[in-house]
C-alpha cells in the first residue's frame, strides 16, 4: 500500500474531522429529503410515483455502485475518490436547486448517488490506511458513530430549514457541506492506494445497476401500470434474469465485486438477510410516515422530524449496550430473532394509524421499532463479519454497507408503491370530473388542493395504504425472523471453505449504523 504524506500542515488529527464531514455529507442525504416530500409535491406537482423516484434514485444508485466505488478508491487513490465524489455530489446538489420539474430532480438525485458511492467507502479506507493500529480502533469507532448520527442529523436540520425556506434549501446545505468537505480533503487528507488492488469489475457493476434498476422501476411504476400488467411482470422478469446473469458473471471472475459463493455460509446469509429486511422496513417506514405526519396529521416539517426522535433515542442504548451483552451471553440467534420480532410488533402497531390517530399511537409503534433495530443490528452485523476469516473482513464490512443501502432502496420502492396502490384503489372522489379525479389519485398533496371533501377522502385513503404497507412489512420481518432462526441454529461457523478472494482487511468498510 502506497501512502503519500498529507498536504503541508496536514496532520492525522485533521484527517479524521475531514473524512467525518465527508461521511456526514453523504449519509445525511439518505434521509434528509424525506421531510421535504410534501413541499416538493406542492411546488412541482410531482405524483406519488415521482416522489418515490426522487427519494429512491439516490438510495438505488448509491447501493448499486457502492462496491465499485470502494474498488475505485482502493485502486486509484482514496483521496482522489473522496475529492471526485464530493465534487460530483456538490455539483449535483447545485443543479437540483434549479429544478422546476420532478424529472430533473430524479436525475440529479441519481447523480448524487454516484458521488456518495465514491465517498462513503473512501472515508473508512482512508482511516485504516492513515492511522496506526493503536489509534485505528478509536478512529473507526468515531466513524461508526458519525455514520449513525448523520441520518438523524439530516432529518432534523432539513426540518429546520423547511421552517424558514423552501425544499431547495436542503440541496443548498448539501452544496455547502460538500464545498467545506472538499476543501478539507484537499488540505489535509493523504493519498493512499492499494498497489495490489485487482482490476475493476465494471461490467459486474453495470449488470447490477441494470438488474436493480429494472426491478425498482417495475415496483415503483406498478401502482399506475397495475401489478399484474404485462409491463410490470416483464420488468420484474427482466430484473430476475439480469441479476441471475450477475451471479453467473461473478462466479467466473477471479476477483468479483461480491462472490455469490459467500452465501453458502449460513451465518453470513443470515446476517445479510436480517440487515436488508430491517432497513427495508426502516427506510420504507420513514418515507411513508413523514408524509403521513405532514399531509394527514398536519405537522410541520420540523415537528415531524422531532416526532421520530423517540425511535433513535430507544435504538441507541439497545445497540450500544443491551444487544452486545445479550449476544455474548445467549448468542446471536435469540437476540436477532427477538429484535426482528420487536420491529414487526412496532410495524403492526403503526399499521393501525389513521387520519384521526393521536401521537401516542405513533409513539407506541416507534418505541418497539427502535428497540428492535437496536437489538437486531449489532449481532446481525457481527454474524456477517464473524462468519468470514480475517483476510475476508473487507468483504464482510462491504456486505454490511450494501445490505443497508439495498434494503433501504427496496423499502422505499415497495412500501411506497403499496401505499400508492391502496390510495388509488380507495380514493373515489364524487362530483369531480374524471380528469380531476385522476389527478387527485396521483398524490395526496394534489388531492389536498381540490377541496376539503376530497382532501378528507384522500387522507383516509392514504391511511388505508399505510395499513397495507406496514402490515406487509410486519409479515416480511416475521418471515425473516423465522428464516434467521433456522440459519443460525448452529454457532457462527464456516459451512465449508470460504471462497478465496484477495481482500485486505485494511480496506474494510464497516457498517452504517453499528
Amino acid at each position: 500500500m502506497a501512502i503519500t504524506p498529507p498536504a503541508p500542515g496536514g496532520t492525522r488529527r485533521g484527517v479524521l474531522p475531514a473524512v467525518m464531514l465527508a461521511l456526514a455529507t453523504v449519509v445525511s442525504a439518505v434521509a434528509s429529503l424525506n421531510t421535504a416530500v410534501p413541499s416538493i409535491a406542492r411546488d412541482t406537482g410531482a405524483t406519488q410515483t415521482q416522489l418515490a423516484w426522487i427519494i429512491d434514485a439516490y438510495a438505488l444508485v448509491f447501493a448499486a455502485l457502492l462496491l465499485l466505488g470502494g474498488a475505485v478508491g482502493d485502486r486509484y487513490g482514496r483521496r482522489r475518490a473522496l475529492a471526485a465524489g464530493l465534487a460530483v455530489f456538490g455539483a449535483g446538489s447545485a443543479a437540483a436547486m434549479l429544478a422546476s420539474d420532478p424529472g430533473w430532480l430524479i436525475a440529479m438525485r441519481g447523480v448524487l448517488g454516484v458521488g456518495a458511492a465514491l465517498v462513503m467507502p473512501a472515508t473508512l479506507s482512508t482511516i485504516t490506511a492513515t492511522f496506526p493500529a493503536e489509534r485505528r480502533t478509536r478512529a473507526v469507532g468515531a466513524w461508526a458513530g458519525v455514520a449513525g448520527a448523520s441520518a438523524i442529523f439530516g432529518l432534523l436540520v432539513s426540518g429546520g430549514l423547511l421552517e424558514a425556506w423552501s425544499w431547495r434549501s436542503v440541496f443548498a446545505l448539501n452544496v455547502a457541506l460538500s464545498v467545506v468537505a472538499l476543501a478539507a480533503t484537499l488540505a489535509v487528507v493523504p493519498e493512499s492506494a492499494d498497489a495490489a488492488a485487482p482490476r475493476l469489475d465494471v461490467a459486474g457493476a453495470l449488470i447490477t445497476v441494470a438488474g436493480l434498476g429494472a426491478g425498482v422501476y417495475s415496483v415503483i411504476e406498478a401502482p399506475a401500470e397495475g401489478w399484474t400488467s404485462a409491463r410490470t411482470l416483464l420488468g420484474l422478469a427482466v430484473a430476475v434474469l439480469v441479476l441471475a446473469g450477475f451471479v453467473a458473471w461473478e462466479l467466473r471472475r477471479p476477483n468479483p465485486l461480491l462472490d455469490p459463493r459467500l452465501f453458502r455460509v449460513r451465518a453470513f446469509s443470515a446476517g445479510a438477510l436480517s440487515l436488508t429486511v430491517q432497513f427495508f422496513a426502516f427506510f420504507g417506514f420513514v418515507f411513508v410516515v413523514l408524509q403521513y405526519m405532514q399531509l394527514v396529521r398536519g405537522d410541520s416539517a420540523l415537528l415531524a422530524a422531532v416526532g421520530l426522535l423517540p425511535m433513535a433515542v430507544t435504538m441507541m442504548p439497545f445497540a450500544r449496550g443491551a444487544a452486545p451483552r445479550l449476544a455474548a451471553r445467549a448468542g446471536a440467534r435469540p437476540v436477532v430473532v427477538a429484535g426482528l420480532a420487536l420491529v414487526a410488533a412496532g410495524m403492526l402497531v403503526l399499521s393501525r394509524l389513521d387520519e384521526g390517530s393521536g401521537y401516542w399511537t405513533l409513539l407506541a409503534g416507534l418505541i418497539p421499532l427502535g428497540a428492535g433495530m437496536g437489538l437486531a443490528m449489532p449481532p446481525a452485523t457481527a454474524a456477517v463479519t464473524d462468519a468470514l476469516p480475517p483476510e475476508k473482513q473487507g468483504v464482510g464490512s462491504a456486505m454490511n454497507d450494501l445490505a443497508r443501502e439495498l434494503g433501504g432502496a427496496l423499502g422505499i420502492a415497495v412500501l411506497g408503491s403499496l401505499v400508492q396502490s391502496a390510495y388509488r384503489a380507495n380514493l373515489d372522489p364524487e362530483g369531480l370530473p374524471a380528469p380531476a379525479a385522476e389527478q387527485a389519485r396521483t398524490s395526496l398533496a394534489t388531492a389536498a388542493r381540490l377541496g376539503p371533501d376530497v382532501a378528507a377522502q384522500a387522507r383516509a385513503a392514504f391511511a388505508d395504504g399505510m395499513h397495507v404497507a406496514f402490515l406487509s412489512a410486519a409479515v416480511a420481518l416475521t418471515v425473516t425472523a423465522a428464516v434467521v432462526a433456522v440459519l443460525l441454529r448452529r454457532p457462527a461457523s464456516r459451512d465449508g471453505e470460504v471462497p478465496g478472494t484477495d481482500t485486505d482487511p485494511s480496506r474494510a468498510r464497516t457498517n452504517l449504523l453499528a
